[in-house]
């Protein structure tokens, strides 16, 4: 068995400068460590209980099918935060039959996020 000590989360976006300004200002994101310099710099932002690092240049956006899954505590007042910063919205907060509140973005490569938030009575916050 492999012991995994941390992880995070690689995006080579295809205008650095423009995804750090997404994932930094528009979604807030705090900073845990950048490392290099100029434009293509490597930037990791803290996830919750993982990382994201944006870092070098890619030629093209990713494939289609790569999503960031991102739980929030609370999906309406994060729903209104980013309106307010302009960030577009690709699906609204929804009730999903599965029992969860998700709302999708998308970064300026067209990289999905969901927001989720976990309603008290879901299953996943219990534990047996």
């Amino acid at each position: 068995m492999v012991h995994v000590l941390s992880s995070r989360t690689l995006l080579r976006p295809v205008d650095p400068d423009r995804s750090r300004a997404f994932y930094g200002e528009a979604l807030g994101l705090a900073v845990y460590r950048e490392f290099g310099t100029g434009p293509e710099r490597g930037t990791v932002y803290f996830l919750g209980g993982g990382f994201l690092e944006v870092s070098g240049r890619a030629p093209a956006p990713p494939e289609a099918g790569m999503r960031l899954w991102l739980q929030v505590a609370n999906l309406a007042a994060a729903y209104e935060e980013l309106r307010a910063r302009d960030v577009p919205v690709l699906r609204e907060p929804t009730l999903e039959p599965w029992g969860l509140l998700e709302m999708w973005i998308s970064d300026p490569d067209g990289v999905e996020i969901v927001l989720v938030e976990v309603p008290a009575e879901h299953p996943l916050r219990y534990r047996p």
